[in-house]
């Protein structure tokens, strides 16, 4: 069984895959300072609810895009689970895409993953947009190269940025609301906070059809709060919450192939 890990700036969450299919997810906070005996200890008890052991885990592939993490996850990876991970970014990792940017080193390694997976799953050209810390707009030509993308705040900082910046404001929670027009204060937030992001989205995916020349580009829609705004707007093609870790699943088959040949 393979243990996927994707470690963003908000969570860490946990996949365990056999074959092709996910046995159990599982998300912790992310905390740079956080332990492998700390992980350990949480992973092992949620993965016993599933008549799961670590002896089950043959292999292991990482996403980070928190460096402080890193090697507590590898010694976690490698002293609970036996087995050395496989990490996204790092030289032996093939990702069997193209990445054209100035400087690929800064390419976050989220969202090569999720380009990886969007043009397996779902051909290209291709617009990922993924609700995380950030809210990041990442495009795939017809070949699958990673081509550039576009990175906006994310919609959580921007709920906490308005509460923290007014004094009178409160903090809400993000949610669709019934009409544009607030009739007081918080109602008017969640409209500005919603439609608003609708709005951003919406605006970017036209510029960078236009830019990208190609107006049949597919748009995926990924991260926790993709369900949230499925159904907001027509420019959506499809949403996949889990992406990222189809990603890494996808990957690690092409290294294991390769690795075996």
């Amino acid at each position: 069984m393979l243990l996927a890990i994707n470690a963003n700036n908000t969570n860490v969450k946990f996949a365990i895959y056999d074959g092709e299919q996910v046995i159990g997810q599982w998300r912790i906070a992310t905390d740079p300072a956080r332990t492998a005996d700390e992980y350990a200890v949480w992973l092992t008890h949620l993965m016993a609810l599933k008549d799961l052991t670590p002896g089950n885990v043959t292999d292991s592939i990482v996403a980070i895009v928190v460096p402080q993490a890193l090697f507590e996850i590898k010694v976690l990876c490698r002293t609970y689970f036996g087995c050395n991970p496989w990490v996204i970014g790092e030289g032996d990792v093939n990702l069997g895409i193209r990445v054209l940017i100035d400087r690929p080193e800064e390419a976050g390694a989220d969202r090569l993953v999720n380009a990886v997976a969007g043009h397996a799953l779902y051909g290209g050209p291709l617009i990922v947009v993924d609700f995380g810390t950030g809210t990041t707009f990442d495009i795939v030509d017809e070949d699958g190269s990673y081509i550039g993308g576009v990175i906006a705040p994310g919609i959580n900082l921007s709920v906490e940025a308005l509460h923290v910046a007014a004094a009178k404001l409160p903090r809400i929670a993000i949610e669709r609301p019934a009409h544009v027009i607030g009739k007081g204060t918080v109602e008017a937030m969640k409209s500005g906070v919603y439609w608003g992001y609708v709005g951003l989205i919406e605006g970017l995916i036209a510029r960078i059809k236009t830019e990208h020349g190609r107006d049949d580009m597919k748009v995926l829609v990924t991260g926790g709060l993709a369900p949230l705004f499925a159904d907001a707007t027509e420019v959506f093609d499809a949403v996949d919450p889990d992406l990222t870790m189809k990603g890494l699943l996808i990957i690690h088959h092409r290294n294991s192939a390769s690795e075996n040949l």
